[in-house]
C-alpha cells in the first residue's frame, strides 16, 4: 500500500501546521496568478485571507458568504439544465453570467459538461437532464443495492479490483468487458507483462477500453473549458475556488452507491461485522480521494459530501460503532497532509454528534464544517475553539421569502454566531431554485451585518 495514502497514526501537529501553513498561502499566493487589475488581484488576496482567517479560528475583517449555487445559474442565465451536461459554451456563458450579475466571493463547483461521457459509459446509477431525464429536472439517484451481500469478502479483500471488475461493469452498460481486466501483478516479471497486454487484447475488453477512451477524451475537453472559465474567475472577479478535492466518507461509500440505503442499514443488524470490515478496508482509497491528485497550488481544501451519518438515518449508538472511526481516520489523513475537509453535513447532526466530533482529539483550526439544518447555537456551543462553521441558510427563503425574510434570517445568525470569529455564512444546501433579488439580499448580508 502507498505510503502517501496511509493515514499515520498519530500525525504530529508541527508537521501538519507547516504543511497546511504552505497550502493555504500557496493558495493566497497572487504571484502566481494574473489578474486584470491590481485592485482584482487585491480582492483575490483579502478574500483568501478572510476565509484562512475563519478557517484558523480567527476574527477576520468580516464573516465571510459563500453561495452554494447549483441550478440558479443556468436557470438566471435561460438555458436549461440539460445543456450544463451537453454544451461546454453555454455552461461557461451561463457561470460568467452568474459571476457578472451577482458578484459571488468564493467558488465551490465550475462544471463540466459530462452527460456525453455518461452516454458513452452507459451509466445507470444515475439519470440527469438531457440523458434520461427531461431537459429541466434536476439529476435523480437510481436507489439500488449494486453490490449484493454476498460481495463483501470480494471488495474487503481488493477493493479497487472490486470496484473495477466487478461495480463499474455493474453500472455502466457499456463496461462490460471490464470484468476481464486481468490482474496488474502479471507485471512484476518481464515475460508478464506480454501476458498482461496479451490479456486486454480479449474483444468485450477492447470495446469497453474503446468507450472508456472516447468518454475520456470527452470529458477532457469539457474539463479544458471548466479550466478555462475558472481561470476567467480569478483574473476577473478575484473570487476563489473553495475545492481541491472531493471525498465520501467510509462508510458512505458502502452506503450510498454500493450497498445502497436500505442495504447498508440492515446490514447494521444483519452483519455488523462485515459492514465495518469494509468501511475500514475503504479508509485508505477515502484518504486519497480526497489528497491523491491534489497539488501545492490549487485550493487546500477537500469537499466532503456526508449522508449516511445524519440523525435521521441513524441513532447516536450506531454512529459511533459504525460511522464515526473510519470517517475519523479519514479526517486525519486528511489532515496530515495538510489539507483541510471541508465537510458538509447533509440533514443534521444532534448535540451528541457535535459533542463527539469536537471532543475527539481532532487538532483545533483544522477542519470547517458546512450545516444544512443542524441547530446551529448548538454548533457554536460545542464547536467554538475547535472547529470553522457555517450554512443554515434555508432554501426555502431563495424562492419563496422575501428580502427582508432573508435579511432577517441572515442578520440574527450573524449576530449570534460570528462573535470570536470561525464562522462563514452559507446556504444549507446547494440552491437550485431562487428569487434573483433574495440572492442578491443574501449575497451582501455580510457587507452590512457581519463587519466585526
Amino acid at each position: 500500500m502507498r505510503e502517501d495514502i496511509i493515514a499515520p497514526p498519530k500525525p504530529a501537529l508541527g508537521d501538519i501546521e507547516d504543511k497546511q501553513h504552505t497550502r493555504l498561502g500557496q493558495w493566497q499566493s497572487i504571484e502566481t496568478r494574473t489578474f486584470e487589475s491590481p485592485s482584482i488581484a487585491e480582492l483575490y488576496r483579502q478574500r483568501t485571507r478572510r476565509f484562512a482567517d475563519v478557517v484558523q479560528l480567527r476574527q477576520p475583517d468580516r464573516v465571510p458568504s459563500l453561495m452554494l449555487s447549483a441550478g440558479i445559474v443556468p436557470r438566471f442565465a435561460g438555458i436549461s439544465f440539460a445543456d450544463t451536461y451537453y454544451d461546454s459554451e453555454k455552461t461557461s456563458a451561463s457561470t460568467l453570467k452568474f459571476m457578472d450579475d451577482f458578484q459571488p466571493e468564493y467558488t465551490l463547483f465550475n462544471s463540466s459538461s459530462t452527460g456525453k461521457a455518461y452516454d458513452l459509459l452507459g451509466y445507470n446509477a444515475y439519470k440527469w437532464p438531457g440523458g434520461n431525464l427531461p431537459d429541466n429536472v434536476p439529476f435523480q439517484y437510481v436507489e439500488g443495492e449494486y453490490m449484493p451481500a454476498e460481495d463483501y469478502d470480494a471488495l474487503i479483500n481488493n477493493p479497487e479490483g472490486y470496484m473495477l471488475r466487478t461495480y463499474l461493469p455493474r453500472v455502466c452498460s457499456n463496461l462490460q468487458g471490464l470484468r476481464l481486466v486481468p490482474s496488474l501483478f502479471s507485471t512484476v516479471e518481464m515475460l508478464g507483462v506480454g501476458m498482461w497486454l496479451g490479456g486486454l487484447s480479449a474483444p468485450p475488453l477492447m470495446d469497453s477500453l474503446s468507450r472508456l477512451a472516447q468518454a475520456i477524451d470527452h470529458v477532457a475537453k469539457s474539463a479544458a473549458a471548466a479550466m478555462r472559465t475558472a481561470t476567467t474567475i480569478v483574473s476577473r472577479y478575484g473570487c476563489p475556488s473553495l475545492v481541491g478535492g472531493v471525498a465520501k466518507a467510509p462508510f458512505d461509500l458502502v452506503a450510498d452507491t454500493l450497498r445502497g440505503t436500505r442495504g447498508a442499514l440492515m446490514d447494521i443488524y444483519r452483519r455488523p461485522d462485515k459492514l465495518l470490515a469494509a468501511a475500514e478496508a475503504l479508509v485508505p482509497a477515502a484518504i486519497h480521494a480526497g489528497v491523491g491528485t491534489a497539488r501545492p497550488g490549487p485550493p487546500p481544501f477537500v469537499f466532503m459530501p456526508l449522508h449516511k451519518g445524519a440523525s435521521a438515518f441513524m441513532s447516536f449508538k450506531h454512529f459511533q460503532k459504525f460511522y464515526w472511526p473510519t470517517f475519523k481516520r479519514q479526517l486525519e489523513g486528511i489532515i496530515a497532509a495538510g489539507m483541510v475537509p471541508f465537510c458538509f453535513v447533509e440533514g443534521s447532526f444532534d448535540e451528541a454528534r457535535l459533542e463527539l466530533i469536537a471532543g475527539s482529539g481532532l487538532p483545533a483550526g483544522r477542519t470547517v464544517w458546512l450545516f444544512d439544518r443542524s441547530d446551529m447555537r448548538v454548533v457554536k456551543k460545542h464547536f467554538s475553539g475547535f472547529a470553522c462553521f457555517g450554512g443554515n441558510v434555508p432554501n426555502s427563503l431563495f424562492s419563496a421569502g422575501t428580502v427582508a425574510e432573508m435579511e432577517n434570517y441572515c442578520k440574527r445568525l450573524i449576530d449570534e454566531m460570528a462573535p470570536g470569529g470561525g464562522f462563514f455564512i452559507s446556504p444549507g444546501a446547494t440552491v437550485d431554485e431562487g428569487n434573483p433579488d433574495i440572492v442578491r439580499a443574501f449575497m451582501t448580508c455580510t457587507e452590512k451585518y457581519g463587519v466585526y
